[in-house]
């Protein structure tokens, strides 16, 4: 028998082989059908309970069995997961198109829509029928059926590119490595980042050190290593990931991808895809997100210019570099910070141990929130190094089961995320629970050292796990709108506010303890830590306005059937907030697997405008107290808990009082003298 296709609560991970996938998503695409035309082909008048509802609550169990398989394929994919994605994200485009292109049941949604006014319904249940409503005329249903074929080709299309395009930044991130075998060629590196390096390279059977593009190699030889010529080799080596004259380039497929999804904004009637996809964002319009971005770029620009200056001067008194170029921008930035705070990341490592900085956040979130995390063994794992954890409430009721994968391996994609195995939802008068996960790429303990973080990683898990609290008090009746189901402007909030506990002292004393010795971490390295966090908010700030201007350059800007060369287009787009040179043979576009792997396309400005929402948000906390019993509760039950069930500016407004404003944001990243 199929594991998949058997009642499952948590994911069966120790049944489930390969072979199992395609057969059951088949078989439950097939079986969702019928759900769906039963609703369709009913001859009862339509009403919100036997249409929206019942809608809602169809294809569960397809929902679980892809929520599996797609997490798989992020955190642990083989060749045959890859080859397995390709063949069923099709056949998933072509079901969904199924759905919102089937006039029989979009007649019965748009009769319960046009007589909302007459209707009943709670604020949840007007968003729900609201939702449901656009995501049909929004994905082609007031389409004829010439447009409506055009349209399911489109998506096909899409769904094959994006895979591809994300499993090509995956083998050019596998395929490289730096093998140094000159103990000189180490100079600067700290102990650890050798020893990361020792043993990365004999589990490869090789002599000597192993450097790789994954996050936890890189950006320490980034910060540290004193051999510029080896800086700049890896810093070329990542930035033309995925632009090689090669089988992984992705220039046709960048150009392919935003050539289709414009087709498909044109198609709907909307001006570009940035107009389609930014109407249902708190933002709204792309000239609201151009006249944001640029609002903070005027603020933050001559404060970059300023410290880049002062960072290349720096540079050249050191060591005679005249030009800075971006392999250098680190390594000056960090020794230019340790002398002026007297703060060495390394110095800071080890009252970072992993287990201790997942303690302290696990305490944050039952001072804050009332939530008691237990580890398990009985819940299985996809991988052995998967911490899995019940989490109940004070009074002992569950709350959700908890996943946490923190180490970098092959076949698990860089960078960090949150994901759902499980939506929470109430059923039949059941509050069904989720089922949450965190994937990071941290430092590896090794043969001498646990996992000890940077602070940059720790701030990272503090954001991810911000991002799961979301998910774990989702507290709504329907699972389209439940947990991080919420605007892509709004979703980053939870996650980027939990960020600001780890410049707290309150906070940091619950957790910050040497590895060794016990000793909580020196309150004038506290100080330092917060006084150091506005360096170099100028640079850090048109950095992130640069991934975001150049995501509404590729989606909002003029048609792409006129884009030749996706070099030239960038450079172009990155004219306004570049401070250095370009490198001829990098280009970020085709890596920048956000825009066109995930799902922030037209949507990268999200992370900024989240930011004014959390400072702004955090300023409450501060003003009455980190761990201020009365602030949490109203975040958790107007913010956490409410998922997308209304407008994000309406219940953040009920949290706060107010809406926000950037005053909070600029004043903490040091940008209201500038």
């Amino acid at each position: 028998m199929n594991p998949l296709l058997q009642d499952f609560n948590t994911a069966p991970f120790s049944k489930i082989t390969a072979e199992d996938y395609k057969p059951a998503i088949k078989t439950e695409i097939e079986n969702t059908k019928k759900e769906i035309a039963a609703i369709a082909k009913s001859s009862t008048t339509p009403t919100f309970e036997n249409t929206t509802v019942a809608l809602d609550f169809t294809g569960q169990k397809l929902g679980r069995i892809t929520s599996v398989f797609f997490n798989l394929n992020s955190a642990e994919t083989t060749d045959e997961i890859q080859k397995i994605a390709k063949d069923i994200s099709p056949w998933l485009s072509e079901f969904k198109n199924d759905i919102t292109l089937n006039e029989q049941l979009f007649k019965r949604v748009k009769v319960v829509y046009d007589s909302r006014e007459t209707l009943v319904l709670t604020p949840e249940q007007a968003t729900l029928l609201d939702k449901q409503y656009k995501s049909f005329a929004r994905n082609g249903a007031n389409l004829n059926a010439i447009d409506k074929t055009i349209l399911r080709k489109i998506d096909a299309e899409l769904s094959k590119l994006s895979l591809q395009f994300g499993e090509n930044v995956l083998a050019e991130t596998n395929a490289f490595e730096m093998h140094l075998t000159d103990e000189k060629d180490l100079a600067g590196l700290p102990e650890s980042v050798q020893e990361a390096a020792k043993e990365t390279a004999k589990s490869t059977g090789k002599e000597g050190w192993v450097f790789t593009l994954d996050y936890p190699s890189y950006i320490p030889f980034m910060t540290y290593a004193e051999n510029r010529e080896l800086r700049k080799k890896l810093a070329i080596s990542a930035g033309k990931k995925a632009f090689q004259n090669n089988e992984f380039n992705n220039e046709k497929i960048v150009l392919d991808i935003v050539k289709l999804r414009h087709q498909r904004a044109n198609l709907l009637g909307y001006q570009t895809h940035a107009h389609f996809v930014l109407e249902e964002r708190m933002a709204e319009t792309p000239e609201k997100v151009i006249s944001f971005s640029n609002d903070l770029l005027q603020k933050a620009k001559p404060a970059a210019k300023k410290e880049f200056d002062e960072l290349e001067s720096y540079a050249k008194k050191l060591d005679g570099i005249d030009q800075l170029q971006k392999w250098d921008g680190a390594f000056y930035a960090e020794k230019l910070k340790k002398e002026r705070f007297n703060l060495d990341q390394e110095i800071l490592k080890p009252y970072f141990k992993l287990e201790n900085v997942i303690d302290g956040v696990f305490t944050i979130a039952t001072k804050l929130y009332d939530l008691k995390f237990e580890e398990v063994s009985n819940i299985e794992k996809y991988h052995e190094e998967v911490k899995t954890y019940n989490v109940t409430d004070t009074n002992g009721d569950f709350i959700a089961v908890f996943y946490a994968d923190y180490h970098p391996r092959k076949g698990k994609r860089n960078g960090a995320w949150m994901t759902s195995y499980k939506p929470q939802q109430i059923k039949d008068g059941n509050n069904d629970r989720p089922h949450i996960s965190i994937v990071c790429n941290f430092t590896k303990p090794t043969e001498t050292k646990p996992s000890l973080l940077t602070f940059n990683e720790v701030t990272t898990l503090f954001h991810e796990f911000g991002h799961a609290l979301h998910g774990m008090l989702a507290n709504t009746t329907y699972n389209s709108l439940s947990g991080t189901s919420v605007s892509w402007d709004f979703v980053e909030l939870p996650s980027q506010v939990l960020e600001n506990w780890c410049y707290e002292k309150e906070a940091l004393e619950l957790f910050a303890k040497h590895y060794e010795t016990g000793e909580t971490i020196p309150m004038e390295y506290v100080a330092k830590i917060k006084e150091s966090a506005s360096f170099h908010e100028g640079m850090q700030t048109l950095r992130q306005l640069s991934f975001g201007l150049l995501d509404m350059h590729w989606h909002g800007g003029k048609s792409p059937e006129t884009i030749t060369s996706v070099k030239e287009f960038e450079t172009a787009a990155f004219a306004e907030t570049k401070l250095y040179p370009d490198v001829e043979e990098n280009c970020m576009s085709t890596a920048f697997s956000h825009i066109f792997q995930g799902g922030y396309s037209a949507g990268y400005y999200s992370y900024k405008w989240a930011e004014v929402l959390d400072a702004d948000a955090f300023e409450y906390f501060l003003e009455k107290g980190i761990f201020n019993k009365e602030v949490a509760t109203r975040f958790k039950e107007n913010v956490l808990s409410k998922g997308g069930t209304e407008k994000p500016m309406e219940l953040y407004k009920r949290f706060r009082g107010k809406e926000p404003k950037p005053d909070a944001l600029l004043k903490r990243a040091g940008l209201l003298n500038n």
